[in-house]
């Protein structure tokens, strides 16, 4: 017999993609009720000619150290991750993004270990200066920008993607205000961001479960309460948290 220790646990999944239908599918091996409701959207960048720029910099070895902050950066990057010159190293900032890019057959030298993030990220940067690539979402904060060209990094920094909020169907966002469902899972500071901004305040009731720390601090700054943080920055490890949660 399956194991179900979220045995009737509503839980909402405000992501879409791979990645909300993977967490949808292991919540009902559990036995709970997701409701996957996308909280936000990617589109391709207002300006998308750097990042095609990029691009053939990076199949022309014009980099020496591709920085990959995302599974969505991937996704974007696509077929140009197979054909990365050996010259040309290649950092992710945590394990999801890693396991992203190897599912690509791109080969990953570098994922923090000690806190995967931005902040841990540049803590145990191995490079010793050289140029980087470093595609984000057009609304990502300079952090990575700034600190590697502080570690000496010539940083060329492009928009991969854009970022954009989605309006939650009117009946969940009455479901989230009557205390209907137990527990939410975010995976992004903008998810955090969004969820705060069409359903705060949450009931006490409502568990907050975040991925990583700099989504939990988003959360956070946001208004929202975090229950919990995965131990890992991986799904898996999200899944974990919530599980751990239940009485």
């Amino acid at each position: 017999m399956v194991a179900t220790p979220l045995a009737g646990r509503r839980v909402l999944v405000p992501r879409g993609g791979e990645l909300g239908e993977w967490l949808a599918a292991q919540l009902r091996m559990l036995g709970a009720k997701p409701t996957v409701a996308p909280l936000i959207a990617f589109a391709p960048p207002s300006d998308s000619a750097p990042l095609a720029r990029a691009r053939e910099g990076l199949a022309q070895a014009c980099y020496d150290w591709l920085v990959v902050t995302s599974a969505t950066t991937v996704d974007v990057l696509g077929d140009s991750l197979v054909h990365i010159p050996d010259s040309t190293r290649v950092a992710a900032v945590g394990d999801a993004t890693a396991t992203a890019l190897r599912a690509h057959g791109c080969r990953v030298d570098f994922v923090p270990r000690e806190e995967q993030s931005a902040t841990g990220l540049l803590r145990e940067w191995p490079g010793d200066g050289g140029r980087v690539l470093l595609p984000q979402s057009e609304i990502a904060a300079d952090t990575l920008e700034r600190g590697l060209g502080a570690l000496g990094c010539e940083v060329v920094a492009v928009a991969a993607y854009t970022t954009r909020g989605v309006l939650m169907d009117e009946e969940v966002r009455r479901r989230v205000s009557e205390g209907a469902i137990d527990a939410v899972l975010l995976t992004s500071g903008s998810m955090a961001r969004e969820l705060a901004a069409q359903c705060a305040p949450l009931p006490e009731s409502t568990l907050v479960v975040c991925l990583g720390v700099p989504t939990a601090s988003a959360a956070a700054t946001a208004g929202l309460s975090v229950a919990a943080v995965a131990r890992r920055n991986d799904r898996e490890a999200l899944i974990e948290a919530l599980v751990e949660l239940n009485p």
